[in-house]
């Protein structure tokens, strides 16, 4: 078993819901500084603009020196050297598949395992949380969903987002887990977050009252969906909104 008070590699996987106040401000603290440095990979979105915008006034309002990083027009002059810099890193949400084929030409896979073995804190939504599991269902083709195997593999097992505002997700992931074409996982709803230190499972949180995470294993050939037990978030100060633009794993609302 890892263990956890030593292990500096950590993971801080998000179901969806936008950026929030409560769950950012958990994030930033995970790394111990009164300034992290966090920087923003907006790849998954195409690197929409509006998405970036409300990344630098949430995070900013938070007291972090925040960065991004544009792939599709770069921005910085050598993104993995820029990425190995910071103390978070922060994936947004949209189109998993096209996010990997651009991650992997431009050497970023190789450069997000290297910031999780020093201990650079990891975290994100949607396709920003199943990108650090080996597999988990995608809109990324359109519907109906369809199974992605193709993560980057930090955590062992799958992984589902939006388990409760998108219920085709429940049902796919679930019976992919039956099936055996998915391995057991872990299922985690909107405004809420499941913390990992090295591969170990640490603990729950949320930022809405009611919200929860689950493990889902396969038992005799049935998914058996357990909760996690979760720790609601205390405020600390006024909720900061990020503003309209939502992204979803697979498109943009």
């Amino acid at each position: 078993m890892t263990n956890t008070s030593q292990d500096p590699r950590t993971i801080f996987a998000i179901g969806g819901g936008g950026f929030s106040h409560l769950l950012d401000q958990y994030t930033l603290e995970l790394t111990g500084k009164a300034k992290p440095k966090v920087c923003f990979l907006p790849t998954a979105s195409g690197d929409a603009d509006l998405y970036i915008e409300n990344f630098h006034r949430s995070f900013g309002a938070l007291g972090a020196e925040c960065t991004h990083i544009k792939l599709t027009q770069y921005n910085q002059s050598d993104p993995v050297a820029h990425l190995l810099e910071q103390d978070v890193i922060y994936v947004g949400g949209g189109n998993a598949v096209q996010m990997f084929l651009n991650w992997r030409a431009n050497g970023i896979d190789i450069a997000l395992r290297k910031a999780w073995e020093k201990g650079t804190v990891l975290t994100g939504l949607s396709a920003g949380s199943l990108c650090w599991f080996s597999g988990s269902t995608t809109d990324s083709w359109g519907n109906p969903l369809r199974v992605f195997n193709e993560g980057l593999g930090l955590l062992p097992g799958s992984h589902s987002p939006h388990y409760d505002s998108e219920p085709e997700r429940q049902e796919i992931y679930e019976r992919s887990i039956a099936d055996g074409v998915l391995p057991p996982g872990v299922a985690i709803e909107d405004h809420c977050g499941v913390l990992f230190r090295g591969t170990e499972l640490v603990e729950a949180v949320c930022a809405m009252d009611g919200k929860s995470a689950y493990l889902v294993t396969c038992e005799a050939g049935r998914a058996i969906r357990r909760s996690l037990p979760t720790r609601l978030l205390t405020a600390k100060g006024e909720p900061i909104h990020g503003g309209p633009f939502r992204v979803s794993e697979g498109r943009a609302n």
